[in-house]
Order: structure tokens, then sequence, then C-alpha cells
């Protein structure tokens, strides 16, 4: 008897979706720690995951095992690894916003005497890829999550963000940081819709106490808004009435970076 095509071709093996499932598992752990809980017990990953006793205590065995995070024995707790951070150096390093952005960060710094902040979004919250303080000093390079609804550079990016993305953040909650710290939904929207009309967004103490920064959107080679700038320092050494002419800087300098990266008007 002949054998057809059919018989004799390769069978494909099954695809799995279990190394899939892994990653995503191992991401959900790495999303319960921050730079306000930094060391978590198992039980507190267990709670945050949802996951098994036996599954969580089995992915943090792996975890270690490769560097992403790091067990304290004598208080039975864990802290992320330092192998995430040499990845994060990597990223980085390789990151065009970071390699394009560091000259005009330190250029507006030298310009405004101000601290400045570059931002990019992922998808909740502002990362601060670099910084520079108030004092003369280039740009470093670091991450620090910033909440999106209450930064210049977080209302910056989410005022051009699609309707589902700002549902997105709003539903996470809109935590109160000051008392000028805008928790209303509502507010909000007419804030970011304030923003796209002005070209800019303002911090009036929304995060940090006395603080005033304003922040400019920095759009990608097709146009869209993945990051901002922005210049900070206290209130009374940036008064209302210097806001706009501050702004039109930030504005500039933000456009270059957007430039830089293949974005035309």
């Amino acid at each position: 008897m002949s054998e057809t095509t059919a018989d004799i071709a390769p069978k494909k093996p099954a695809r799995s979706d279990e190394s899939l499932k892994s990653l995503t598992k191992v991401s959900r752990v790495l999303d319960c720690f921050s730079t306000s809980r930094r060391a978590l017990s198992l039980a507190e990953i267990c709670s945050e995951t949802g996951f098994p006793r036996s599954t969580t205590h089995r992915l943090l065995a792996a975890m270690r095992e490769v560097g992403f995070v790091e067990q304290e024995r004598e208080r039975d707790t864990y802290r992320l690894g330092l192998r995430l951070f040499e990845l994060g150096s990597v990223v980085l390093a390789n990151l065009e916003l970071n390699r394009e952005g560091r000259a005009i960060v330190d250029a507006l710094h030298r310009l405004t005497g101000r601290a400045v902040h570059l931002a990019v979004f992922d998808g909740l919250r502002a990362v601060v890829i670099q910084r520079t303080e108030a004092e003369p000093m280039l740009s470093t390079t670091m991450v620090e999550n910033s909440p999106a609804h209450c930064t210049s550079v977080g209302k910056a990016i989410l005022a051009y963000q699609a309707e589902e993305i700002v549902d997105r953040v709003m539903a996470a909650g809109l935590e109160r940081y000051t008392e000028t710290t805008i928790t209303d939904p509502a507010a909000l929207t007419a804030e970011l819709t304030q923003t796209r009309t002005r070209g800019y967004a303002v911090d009036n103490g929304e995060h940090q106490p006395g603080l005033r920064c304003v922040g400019a959107p920095i759009r990608n080679q097709s146009g869209l808004v993945f990051a901002a700038l922005s210049v900070s320092a206290p209130a009374w050494q940036t008064p209302v009435t210097e806001v706009d002419e501050l702004s039109q800087v930030v504005v500039y300098h933000a456009n270059l970076i957007s430039q830089r990266l293949g974005y035309t008007r």
C-alpha cells in the first residue's frame, strides 16, 4: 500500500503554552515589588498574586537561582536581585530615548538652573530614566516610577493617550499625595484636556508639597506620545506668572528630542 504525502509528512509537535504561562507568572511576582514594598514575605507574594503557596515557592526558587530575587533568610523575605539591575542597565544603554535625550536634558538644566526629568510611559506610570538635580551637574541615568496622574511628566504623557489607557490609569486608583493631588476622575479628565490645549502640563505641588513642575510631551517617529520632559523647582522659585514663559523653553527642548527620534510635523 502506497503512503500519501500526508502519511509521510513529519508531524509538528503540539505547541505548549506552559513556558508562556511561567513567564507570565514570573512577571506577576516581579510586579509585587515597588519602591515602597522592597521586601516581601512568601505569604505576601501569594496574597498579591493569588498563586498557591507551592507554586509561588517554586517560582521564587527558580528566580533566586538566576538572580532575579534575593532571599533574606533572617527575615524570610525576598527582594529584587541585582541581575535585574544589570539587565535594566543594558536596556537603558540601548534605549534610543536615553541616548538622544541626554545632551538635551543637560542643556535644559544649564539653561534653567532647575531640576530636569526625562520619563517614559510604561502603560500605567511615568518611569523617570534621567534626571538632574538643581545643583550644577550632568544628568544621571536611573529608574524611578512616578504616578501619571499627579506629575507633570505623567500628565504630559497621559493627555495624549487613548481613552482606554486613561481609564486603566484611573481604575488603578488616583492616590492622594498632597492636598492638591487630583483624585477625582472628572477633574483629571478636565486637566488632561487643558494640557492638550496648551501643549504642556503643570504639577502644582500635587506629588510633592511646594514643588512646581512643568512638563512637555515627547513623540516617537510615528508621532505617538510615549515620553515627556520636565523642569522642577520650589514654587517660590517658579511663580505662576513665570510658568507660561518657562513652558515654552520646556516644549522647545521636548520637541528637539522628538525630532532626534525621527518625528517630523
